[in-house]
């Protein structure tokens, strides 16, 4: 049994919940509690996850974070940052925004490790994380008491959390799934769900991302012996992608391939360091041998299987290097197969797609999760949210993880049980301490673009900016001007991005600079003095000129060097 604290607690304290980054959407997770009085509460953040880029909105970036500005601004009352679980949407921002955020980790063993590397590779200090047991141990952070509750999900560790306060439980669930077999990682306890119901649960902060599957969840263990089956028919040389964190998943194809006879070796950074985790922590024990993809080319092809990365389409990824013609000296050939165990998130169709096309074009054998024999998730169906909401018997529940509309089913579900719902996507925050919490003010909220080594916010115009220039194309002018705006040369312009008009011998450019000199000697000696006066002028010419000759009104760069005498 843990131990309960005793709290103050005054009648002008509140209890308050906030998503600056999950709720309303899938990824980028991150959730603010708060306790105390207004203007001086104190803060617990769960989660710090990132989501990635897309070529159609997000050009260029590299991966995308909640905008901590909230919490950031109060960062002198932020108690702690806890973390449920090791995947890229919960753990992954953590080293991008741990110096706006200046506060203790805390997570378990394995989650922990993630979260230092995370750390590691951005230069930061990483004793500031700090590992803690899981339930029924606790850990106070300011006014907060906090258990790691473990839960199966598809990476090891994941945990719920217990967070006791002053005006009493919440639970917030993380990702989660009910797997009584999950074979790596810990099982569902449903024994400890009622107990900790049964100490009474104010809030229920809970999962949403399955609420639409009518049907109860499946195991890890139900794939097995269909994994099992495939290794023994398949023909040629075997590849299978998932999730890199999906330990058990990775160890369970690996078996298979073994106990087939067939050789393994792993490529991809990401699915190695995540194996290398699992031995490093504890949390996998065993794992059948592993043979360097450099040592791999001496091995028949028929007696090799390799894990690979980029089960989402990445394109940098060794599935997509493999389909795209080789990876580290390895191309796929007409009657091979190829597993994809895994479910493509809703955004990734297409990167997907292309990869299945490059393998049906060169003959490959494709199996993916359209016959439900190779992949289970790790998110909890709806009949499942059913029975954890009868197990805690919350006296509210707010939906998280997952967009708007599975938030609405959610508390449309929560309603037909009884129980009390409050959809609070992102920026709502929420009183926990009214009889019946609600809505009670909205922040804004927004996002973080990792552009390279640089940080910077959606709204600052940059990306915005190389969209206009992807869409329009660009054109750089540079003048070289006496300073009553006589032209000392000829002249020149740069094109990229922009076809030329058939009717221009000359091309794009060369017709152009010949627009431009007509627009500069029909203009005013009193335009032509001021740089603001001219860069006008050029850009009215190029804008009308490339309009006329190929449909488009180009980004447009002006550059004017003006000779003093």
């Amino acid at each position: 049994m843990p131990v309960t604290r005793k709290f103050p607690m005054s009648k002008s304290d509140k209890l308050t919940y906030l998503a600056l980054g999950g709720a309303g959407e899938i990824g980028m997770n991150m959730y603010l509690y708060g306790y105390g009085p207004v203007g001086k509460q104190r803060f617990l953040l769960v989660d710090t996850g990132v989501t990635f880029p897309d070529m159609d909105g997000t050009p260029g970036v590299d991966l995308i974070t909640a905008d901590p500005a909230f919490i950031a601004e109060r960062a002198d009352r932020l108690d702690g940052i806890v973390i449920t679980h090791a995947h890229e949407d919960h753990v992954g921002g953590i080293g991008l925004l741990i110096d706006r955020l200046n506060a203790p980790v805390y997570a378990r063993r394995f989650t922990a490790e993630i979260a230092r590397q995370k750390l590691e590779k951005m230069d930061h200090d990483t004793s500031v994380v700090r590992e803690v047991e899981p339930w029924p141990a606790t850990t106070d952070i300011g006014p907060f008491t906090v258990g790691f509750v473990p839960m199966s999900h598809s990476i090891p560790e994941a945990s719920a959390l217990v967070i006791d306060t002053p005006q009493g439980r919440i639970f917030h669930t993380g990702d989660f799934k009910l797997d009584p077999t999950p074979l790596v990682g810990e099982a569902f306890d449903p024994d400890m769900m009622r107990q900790i119901g049964a100490e009474g649960v104010r809030v229920c902060v809970c999962d949403s991302t399955n609420v639409h599957s009518p049907h109860p969840g499946r195991s890890e263990a139900d794939i097995v012996g269909n994994i099992r089956e495939l290794m023994k028919s398949a023909k040629g040389l075997v590849v299978a992608t998932t999730f890199a964190s999906n330990i058990a998943r990775l160890k369970t194809l690996a078996q298979a391939a073994h106990d087939e006879g067939l050789s393994i070796t792993v490529m991809g950074r990401a699915m190695s360091t995540m194996i290398r985790n699992g031995f490093a922590t504890g949390v996998l024990e065993d794992f059948p041998p592993i043979v360097d993809p450099k040592e791999a080319d001496a091995i028949p092809r028929e007696n090799l299987f390799i894990l690979s990365t980029g089960s989402q389409g990445e394109r940098r990824a060794a599935s997509a290097q493999l389909a795209g013609g080789g990876f580290h000296g390895f191309s796929l050939k007409a009657g091979d197969t190829f597993l994809f165990s895994s479910k493509t998130i809703p955004g990734n169709e297409v990167s997907v797609g292309r990869i299945l096309n490059q393998l049906s074009e060169i003959g490959v054998t494709v199996l993916d999760d359209s016959s439900g024999l190779y992949h289970v998730s790790g998110h909890a169906n709806r009949p499942d949210l059913v029975e954890v909401h009868n197990l805690l018997k919350p006296d509210c529940i707010i939906p998280m993880h997952g967009e708007h509309r599975h938030l609405r089913e959610h508390s449309n579900l929560a309603a037909s049980l009884g129980i009390h719902a409050v959809i609070a996507p992102n920026g709502s925050i929420v009183d926990l301490s009214l009889p019946k919490p609600e809505v009670i003010d909205h922040v804004e909220t927004g996002r973080l673009y990792l552009d390279g080594k640089v940080m910077i916010g959606a709204m600052d115009g940059i990306v915005r900016e190389r969209m206009r220039m992807a869409i329009r194309g660009q054109v750089t002018v540079s003048l070289l001007m006496e300073e009553d705006g006589t032209l000392m040369d000829d002249v020149w312009v740069d094109c990229l991005g922009l076809p030329s008009p058939a009717d221009a011998p000359g091309g794009l450019s060369k017709f152009l600079e010949e627009e431009i000199e007509q627009a500069l000697m029909q203009a005013s000696r009193k335009v032509l003095a001021d740089d603001d006066g001219v860069e006008r002028v050029v850009q009215k010419a190029v804008n009308t000129s490339t309009q006329s000759a190929i449909g488009k009104k180009p980004v447009t760069t002006v550059l004017i060097n003006r000779f003093e005498t």
